[in-house]
């Protein structure tokens, strides 16, 4: 098996490093020192095709946000969702996290249910979620069938934009500051019916194989950076 980058493959590496060298180097630090997030730079990135690389041509070309949807979303809910974060021209997010429970769906706090017009009412607190003080989109997992622990857990796309959304101040950090991390809220959010990502109650299916999804990129990552040649 030949194990050496395509040409294709150190295209990418060669736009990668170039970006990050004239881009983000230059102002790393400050942006760390003032938590700020560098959403400049991830607009360009978004025009270089960094941000979609993972994403399929027909959507526009990454990260947690888009993982689920290209699995479990429909065709409109790619092409509405997955297609602006992969050229850059809105931030996802994901978040299962809350301040009770961690990511133990059993115990999750946060409630969707449907109103009279089948959409979905959320209430509900969000802890330590990255990107949420700029995410335009957020995937969210909510209890839907309450009583039955992660057989009851669904998972739904949310805009920002809706009222009834509402996300914190920005927490301060040792490390990452640039990141962008906070707690969100929901009261009485109504996520529209055709917003509800995959089936109901298979919410934490779809979060847990986001998570091996990310945790499997981050080590083929490493491994590509450690072999990875210098041009």
């Amino acid at each position: 098996m030949d194990f050496r980058f395509t040409e294709d493959q150190l295209s990418i590496q060669a736009i990668a490093r170039d970006f990050a060298q004239k881009r983000i180097v230059p102002v790393a630090a400050e942006l760390d020192a003032k938590g700020e997030f560098p959403l400049e730079n991830i607009r360009e990135m978004g025009q270089l095709g960094l941000m979609g690389i993972e994403v399929p041509h027909e959507y526009g070309g990454a990260g947690l946000f888009c993982n689920g949807i290209l699995k479990h979303g429909t065709e409109e809910q790619k092409q509405k969702y997955v297609r602006a974060i992969a050229q850059g021209d809105a931030i996802g997010a994901y978040a299962l996290t809350e301040p009770q429970s961690g990511s133990d769906a059993s115990a999750m706090h946060t409630r969707a249910t449907k109103n009279a017009d089948g959409n979905w009412v959320i209430n509900g607190k969000k802890s330590w979620i990255t990107s949420g003080p700029v995410a335009g989109y957020i995937v969210l997992f909510a209890i839907t069938t309450p009583g039955i622990g992660a057989k009851g857990v669904s998972a739904f796309i949310i805009d920002t934009q809706r009222p009834g959304f509402h996300a914190g101040k920005t927490e301060p950090k040792l490390g990452i500051r640039a990141s962008a991390t906070c707690e969100i809220e929901f009261n009485d959010y109504v996520c529209p019916k055709e917003d509800l990502l995959g089936e109901e109650g298979k919410g934490f299916s779809i979060a847990m194989g986001v998570l091996d999804a990310g945790n499997g990129r981050a080590t083929a990552r490493r491994s590509a950076i450690r072999s990875a040649p210098s041009r």
